[in-house]
């Protein structure tokens, strides 16, 4: 297991966004599931503010993989959510709760995260929402 991303997920769950940065190398590559690439500690900085305004997530059910030299690591889990305030483009909030399996891959070098991407079921989350 890589201690740098338990590290990063341990910061997540814990809403400690300066302890995820502290996990990452400086020209970082944010992959979203959705939407553009961003480049950079204050783009990834500016995405977790926005993220933490319209969501509350806790990960669970955490299973992370890596690879003999460190360079690349995977996690799977669940993410148990609530929506908080209405996102642009997305379903109205008012405080839904949702439940949906999720993997992020990393790149990494000298013991810091150089690359992040995350993937889930949009159509899943929107359903779920909107229910």
């Amino acid at each position: 297991m890589n201690s740098t991303v338990t590290r990063y997920f341990e910061a997540f769950n814990a809403n400690d966004t300066e302890a995820m940065l502290a996990c990452l190398s400086d020209d970082v590559a944010h992959h979203v599931n959705e939407g553009k690439i961003r480049n950079g500690k204050a783009l990834f900085a500016e995405f977790c503010a926005h993220m933490s305004l319209c969501y509350g997530e806790t990960l669970t059910d955490m299973a992370i993989f890596s690879i003999e030299d460190g360079t690349r690591a995977a996690a799977e889990y669940i993410v148990n959510g609530t929506y908080l305030q209405s996102d642009e483009g997305l379903p109205k909030a008012s405080g839904q709760s949702y439940r949906l399996p999720a993997g992020s891959f990393f790149d990494l070098k000298d013991g810091k995260i150089t690359r992040v991407t995350t993937y889930y079921n949009l159509a899943d989350w929107m359903a779920q929402v909107s229910a």
